[in-house]
Protein backbone atom coordinates (compact mmCIF):
# COMPACT_ATOMS: atom_id res chain seq x y z
CA UNK A 1 0.00 0.00 0.00
CA UNK A 2 1.24 3.52 -0.70
CA UNK A 3 2.75 5.58 2.11
CA UNK A 4 1.47 8.97 3.19
CA UNK A 5 3.28 11.99 1.68
CA UNK A 6 5.09 12.85 4.95
CA UNK A 7 6.13 9.25 5.52
CA UNK A 8 7.23 8.98 1.89
CA UNK A 9 9.39 12.07 2.27
CA UNK A 10 10.93 10.78 5.50
CA UNK A 11 11.72 7.40 3.93
CA UNK A 12 13.14 9.10 0.83
CA UNK A 13 15.45 11.21 3.01
CA UNK A 14 16.49 8.13 4.99
CA UNK A 15 17.23 6.15 1.84
CA UNK A 16 19.13 9.06 0.31
CA UNK A 17 21.20 9.34 3.50
CA UNK A 18 21.95 5.61 3.49
CA UNK A 19 22.94 5.73 -0.18
CA UNK A 20 25.18 8.77 0.40
CA UNK A 21 26.90 7.03 3.32
CA UNK A 22 27.44 3.94 1.19
CA UNK A 23 28.86 6.11 -1.57
CA UNK A 24 31.27 7.69 0.91
CA UNK A 25 32.26 4.21 2.09
CA UNK A 26 33.01 3.20 -1.50
CA UNK A 27 34.97 6.39 -2.04
CA UNK A 28 37.00 5.90 1.15
CA UNK A 29 37.72 2.28 0.26
CA UNK A 30 38.81 3.31 -3.23
CA UNK A 31 41.07 6.09 -1.91
CA UNK A 32 42.75 3.73 0.57
CA UNK A 33 43.33 1.00 -2.01
CA UNK A 34 44.60 3.35 -4.71
CA UNK A 35 46.89 5.15 -2.25
CA UNK A 36 48.43 1.91 -1.02
CA UNK A 37 48.90 0.43 -4.47
CA UNK A 38 50.19 3.64 -6.06
CA UNK A 39 52.54 4.48 -3.17
CA UNK A 40 55.69 3.33 -5.04
CA UNK A 41 54.80 5.57 -7.98
CA UNK A 42 54.07 8.51 -5.71
CA UNK A 43 57.39 8.14 -3.90
CA UNK A 44 59.46 7.73 -7.08
CA UNK A 45 57.87 10.72 -8.82
CA UNK A 46 58.13 12.84 -5.66
CA UNK A 47 61.87 12.21 -5.29
CA UNK A 48 62.37 12.78 -9.01
CA UNK A 49 60.67 16.16 -8.93
CA UNK A 50 62.23 17.13 -5.61
CA UNK A 51 65.81 16.60 -6.74
CA UNK A 52 65.58 17.95 -10.30
CA UNK A 53 67.32 21.32 -10.60
CA UNK A 54 64.70 22.90 -12.86
CA UNK A 55 61.70 21.91 -10.72
CA UNK A 56 62.22 22.10 -6.95
CA UNK A 57 65.99 21.62 -6.53
CA UNK A 58 66.04 20.52 -2.92
CA UNK A 59 69.18 21.02 -0.88
CA UNK A 60 68.82 17.64 0.81
CA UNK A 61 71.96 15.53 1.14
CA UNK A 62 70.66 12.66 -1.01
CA UNK A 63 69.85 15.09 -3.82
CA UNK A 64 73.42 16.40 -3.87
CA UNK A 65 75.23 13.10 -3.43
CA UNK A 66 73.05 10.51 -5.18
CA UNK A 67 70.61 12.14 -7.60
CA UNK A 68 71.61 14.51 -10.38
CA UNK A 69 69.33 15.88 -13.10
CA UNK A 70 69.62 12.81 -15.32
CA UNK A 71 68.75 10.37 -12.53
CA UNK A 72 65.92 12.64 -11.38
CA UNK A 73 64.51 12.63 -14.90
CA UNK A 74 64.82 8.85 -14.99
CA UNK A 75 62.90 8.60 -11.70
CA UNK A 76 60.12 10.81 -13.05
CA UNK A 77 59.84 8.76 -16.24
CA UNK A 78 59.96 5.48 -14.31
CA UNK A 79 57.22 6.67 -11.97
CA UNK A 80 54.89 7.55 -14.80
CA UNK A 81 55.66 4.32 -16.66
CA UNK A 82 54.83 2.07 -13.69
CA UNK A 83 51.68 4.04 -12.94
CA UNK A 84 49.58 2.39 -15.67
CA UNK A 85 49.94 -1.23 -14.52
CA UNK A 86 49.52 -0.20 -10.90
CA UNK A 87 46.27 1.60 -11.75
CA UNK A 88 44.97 -1.63 -13.30
CA UNK A 89 46.03 -3.61 -10.22
CA UNK A 90 44.37 -1.10 -7.89
CA UNK A 91 41.11 -1.18 -9.83
CA UNK A 92 41.13 -4.99 -9.91
CA UNK A 93 41.67 -5.11 -6.13
CA UNK A 94 38.87 -2.61 -5.52
CA UNK A 95 36.42 -4.41 -7.82
CA UNK A 96 37.15 -7.83 -6.35
CA UNK A 97 36.83 -6.50 -2.80
CA UNK A 98 33.55 -4.72 -3.58
CA UNK A 99 32.20 -7.87 -5.21
CA UNK A 100 33.38 -10.15 -2.40
CA UNK A 101 31.83 -7.90 0.28
CA UNK A 102 28.74 -7.40 -1.92
CA UNK A 103 28.86 -3.65 -1.33
CA UNK A 104 26.95 -2.78 -4.48
CA UNK A 105 23.90 -4.72 -3.27
CA UNK A 106 23.56 -2.42 -0.26
CA UNK A 107 22.34 0.58 -2.27
CA UNK A 108 18.62 1.07 -1.72
CA UNK A 109 16.19 1.96 -4.53
CA UNK A 110 13.98 5.00 -4.01
CA UNK A 111 10.89 2.88 -4.73
CA UNK A 112 11.10 1.62 -1.12
CA UNK A 113 10.01 5.08 0.00
CA UNK A 114 6.75 4.92 -1.96
CA UNK A 115 5.17 1.67 -0.75
CA UNK A 116 4.91 -0.07 2.60
CA UNK A 117 5.99 -3.65 2.99
CA UNK A 118 9.15 -3.38 0.94
CA UNK A 119 12.36 -4.94 2.15
CA UNK A 120 14.96 -2.67 3.69
CA UNK A 121 17.74 -4.40 1.88
CA UNK A 122 18.48 -6.65 -1.04
CA UNK A 123 17.76 -10.24 0.06
CA UNK A 124 21.13 -11.53 -1.17
CA UNK A 125 23.39 -8.89 0.38
CA UNK A 126 25.37 -10.38 3.27
CA UNK A 127 27.03 -7.25 4.63
CA UNK A 128 24.12 -4.83 4.86
CA UNK A 129 21.52 -7.40 5.94
CA UNK A 130 21.41 -9.75 8.88
CA UNK A 131 20.91 -12.64 6.50
CA UNK A 132 24.14 -14.13 5.24
CA UNK A 133 23.28 -16.20 2.18
CA UNK A 134 25.90 -17.41 -0.23
CA UNK A 135 25.80 -16.24 -3.82
CA UNK A 136 26.78 -18.41 -6.73
CA UNK A 137 29.31 -16.97 -9.13
CA UNK A 138 26.90 -16.93 -12.07
CA UNK A 139 24.04 -15.19 -10.24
Amino acid sequence: EPRSPCCCLAWALLLATINCLLFLLHLLLMIVIFTLVLLPTIVVVYFGFQCHSQVLHSSARYCKSILDDNSSSALIILGFVIMSPLLVVAMAIYCSLARRLQLLLCFQPCSLALYKGGHCCHPRAALCCARGQQLKAWV
